[in-house]
């Protein structure tokens, strides 16, 4: 970890900045920092053991329009100092950096393909209509556990989930790295659906900066190993039907371009677009990519964009189809996004016919055997299927589901021997036993369902939560049997004790020195 020289309010953001950076960036600012010179010298020396990069900022949102104007960083102490003049950057860094004119103004250099290294996933969240807790109990239920950070933002929520460290970004194998990441924060915004995550957010671009007055839930400890994100989104797809890696080929001459919801989108004419909704750019982007998957040169979709963009009742700026169509033909897309085509039909295209988006021939490659192919199971399934068992089992008042070993052993179909093994290993799971003889109860649960047990107490006791909860914790905790995942949930109830009060644990508007 990084060695600062800060106290109080700034040490707690310096603690969300190293839990999401990692050794991206540089410790102290070459140039001017405040930092004591011991300190930058040990500094010094550590960055050397790691790449560094930068990560883009803007002071407000206005700032998007024509044009990126803001500024690069590339010391966590620069921004740390900045944060709360910061609206919006990247919690990726970035390998390459520039300024895009002799102002330093504009900035340049945010393309995926640039990526040094993926941090975080975020999830945009563009409503209020779900609380805190909402998006809480949703992330530990429906995807891969709790977040790390949930700051707010004007219109909803941006949830943050940390690596323990980061996915490194190359041209390797066609940018294998940067495909598996980007299933795997489509996966988690598709497991968020219940809180309207925004399928649509860019993956790995600008978001909320946190500052001293939109951190809404913080958790250090809840980071995510790359491997097991990998492994989790596997069974992502394997439960909707489609496989981590998908090779696009190239379609037949005009296949797109002939497809009946192209000929329909084209026909559009009352496309605008606002606030949380997509409109006229997204529209003209997605007809660039089809000409751009269909082979078609720059010259034919430029004829075509302008001839779409002229029979518009508000059309765009001919500089503006040219910045368009230049992305598109970047080399950084292989063509349209089912998702982006899906939702123009739904906005703009008035039809009451189910229209089915296809984009051609694509090979799925499965790299591993089937389960129902195998004879023996491998423990982390083992272990996903008595989590799924608990999940449907569960109520929210009651943290155990009470089974003996034997009926566990028969619901799911695993040995005891296997079971046992697995509670050796397994940092999910938790067992506890009570009473003795013919009056003995076995319990069952996950250290996520326990976590989201403690949640709904807070709910349900409002403000005698601070009161009851240790009593509550320390007789659970006191029966627990000292498997895998009983050393994870005690690391956390401690935690929460012994940093910070609880109460701030579970809602963050304290967390912070004013915020609210």
């Amino acid at each position: 970890m990084a060695i600062f020289a800060f106290s109080g309010q700034t040490d707690k953001l310096t603690n969300v900045f190293n839990t999401i950076l990692h050794e991206g960036l540089l410790t102290y600012n070459p140039k001017s920092s405040k930092a004591p010179a011991d300190l930058q010298r040990r500094a010094k020396q550590l960055d050397k053991l790691h790449k560094k990069g930068a990560v883009f900022a803007v002071r407000d949102k206005s700032h998007f329009e024509c044009g990126v104007k803001g500024y690069i960083i590339t010391s966590k102490e620069t921004l740390i100092e900045q944060a709360d003049r910061i609206s919006h950057f990247t919690p990726n860094v970035f390998r390459r950096y520039y300024y895009a004119d002799d102002k330093r103004e504009t900035i340049k250099g945010f393309e995926e393909k640039n990526l040094l290294q993926i941090n975080t996933f975020v999830i945009d969240i563009d409503t209020q209509r779900h609380s805190v807790n909402d998006i809480l109990l949703a992330c530990i239920d429906e995807c891969i556990g709790q977040p790390t950070l949930i700051l707010k933002s004007d219109r909803g929520y941006q949830v943050y989930f940390a690596l323990t460290k980061p996915f490194f970004i190359s041209n390797k194998y066609n940018f294998r790295s940067l495909k598996v990441a980007k299933r795997i924060a489509d996966n988690i915004k598709r497991s968020l659906s219940s809180v309207e995550a925004d399928l649509l957010c860019n993956d790995f671009g600008f978001f909320r900066t946190p500052n001293t007055k939109n951190v809404r839930w913080f958790n250090e400890l809840a980071t995510y190993d790359p491997s097991t994100l990998i492994a989790w989104s596997q069974r992502k797809d394997a439960d909707e039907g489609r496989e981590l890696y998908v090779v696009p080929q190239k379609t037949t001459s005009s296949a797109l371009l002939n497809a009946d919801w192209f000929r329909q989108l084209i026909h559009t004419k009352a496309v605008q677009g606002q606030k949380g909704q997509i409109g006229r750019n997204n529209m003209l982007f997605t007809l660039a990519l089809v000409c751009y998957q269909d082979g078609r040169d720059q010259a034919y979709a430029y004829d075509l964009l302008d001839e779409y963009n002229s029979n518009l009742h508000a059309p765009l700026k001919p500089q503006d189809i040219k910045t368009i169509l230049a992305s598109a033909y970047s080399g950084s897309y292989h063509g349209p996004k089912k998702e982006y085509v899906e939702q123009l039909l739904s906005l703009y295209v008035c039809t009451e016919m189910d229209m089915p988006v296809s984009f051609g021939k694509t090979i799925w490659y499965k790299h591993k055997k089937a389960r129902e192919d195998r004879t023996r199971s491998h423990l982390h399934e083992w272990e996903q299927d008595i989590t799924n068992w608990i999940s449907a089992e569960k109520s929210s008042s009651e943290p155990f589901i009470w089974r003996t070993q034997k009926e566990l052993c028969s619901e799911i179909g695993i040995s005891n021997s296997s079971l046992n093994k697995l509670l050796k290993q397994s940092k999910k799971l938790l067992k506890t036993t009570t009473g003795k003889g013919r009056n003995a109860k076995t319990g069952w649960t996950t250290v996520e369902h326990y976590i989201a047990y403690i949640i709904w107490l807070k709910k349900d006791l409002g403000t005698r939560f601070g009161e009851a909860i240790q009593t509550i914790v320390n007789e659970h905790i006191d029966l627990l049997e000292p498997v895998a995942g009983y050393k994870t949930l005690v690391n956390y109830v401690q935690k929460m004790r012994h940093e910070q009060p609880i109460t701030e644990q579970l809602f963050m508007a304290d967390y912070l020195p004013g915020t609210g």
